[in-house]
């Protein structure tokens, strides 16, 4: 077939229903699974960086950083497909646990992953504030907890909101392994459409160029986001600067 048959046909299959349902099907799961992969990963690597930075005074802090330590190990020394394929076939069977949506299953491993990931980048944005917000915050009263959590974390994330998006951006592109557990995601599909008319070529080059366009977006999202914390950054200096001013006029 030349170009503008293989088009052609591309594009009439497109227009029946069924592939129309099964192709947002696929790219709603794509998304779905980078977002709360994302989200997961976000928590969890949150609670691993304060754990790493903590003090380890406490046995249980000890206790924890090891476990974490040998977290992270696994979950960054493995492919993620052979994260999917564990959790899947062996682990959850071994479990009792034999029923379980594999999408259900996809959001986890991608989190977990996500998370052993975002624990470094999390401890790296922790460690690049200065040490006198931790101190500053201890001596008006506040706890480690609290200090972390409300002063130290809010401008790590900042820090990180590009590397983050990174982290994003990756977990996009990785979702096409979850067809190794039979989720319906946008490679799927793209692989379906090309099986169904003995043509890999167009449905491969439009798969390619949404993905290309997710990752556009996102780009434009982490951007966004980071005009923002500059404008709030902005606006804090401002007030900061006007209050001075106006205790120079006052003494």
């Amino acid at each position: 077939m030349d170009w503008s048959t293989k088009i052609s046909v591309f594009f009439n299959t497109m227009k029946n229903e069924y592939w129309q349902e099964l192709f947002l099907t696929g790219l709603l799961n794509t998304v779905k699974i980078a977002v709360i992969g994302l989200i997961l990963g976000i928590v969890v690597g949150v609670l691993i960086a304060i754990v790493k930075v903590a003090p380890k005074y406490k046995r249980i802090m000890r206790i924890l950083d090891k476990i974490f330590t040998v977290y992270v190990a696994i979950f960054r020394g493995t492919p993620m497909v052979v994260q999917l394929l564990l959790t899947y076939y062996v682990l959850l069977p071994i479990m009792g646990f034999s029923a379980v949506d594999p999408l259900v299953v996809g959001y986890i491993v991608f989190g977990l992953n996500s998370g052993a990931y975002v624990s470094e980048i999390m401890r790296g944005g922790i460690n690049s504030v200065d040490a006198g917000q931790m101190e500053a915050g201890r001596a008006v009263g506040l706890g480690y907890g609290t200090t972390m959590l409300k002063i130290v974390i809010p401008q790590a994330i900042k820090n990180i909101v590009p590397t983050l998006g990174n982290e994003f951006i990756t977990l996009i592109k990785e979702t096409s392994v979850v067809s190794f557990i039979t989720v319906y995601d946008l490679y799927t599909v793209m692989r379906a459409i090309a099986g169904k008319n003995y043509d890999s070529m167009i449905p491969y080059i439009c798969m390619a160029l949404v993905y290309i366009v997710l990752v556009l977006l996102i780009t434009l999202l982490v951007k966004g986001v980071e005009k923002l914390f500059a404008k709030s950054d902005r606006k804090t200096t401002s007030l900061v600067q006007k209050k001075k001013r106006k205790a120079k006029v006052e003494k």
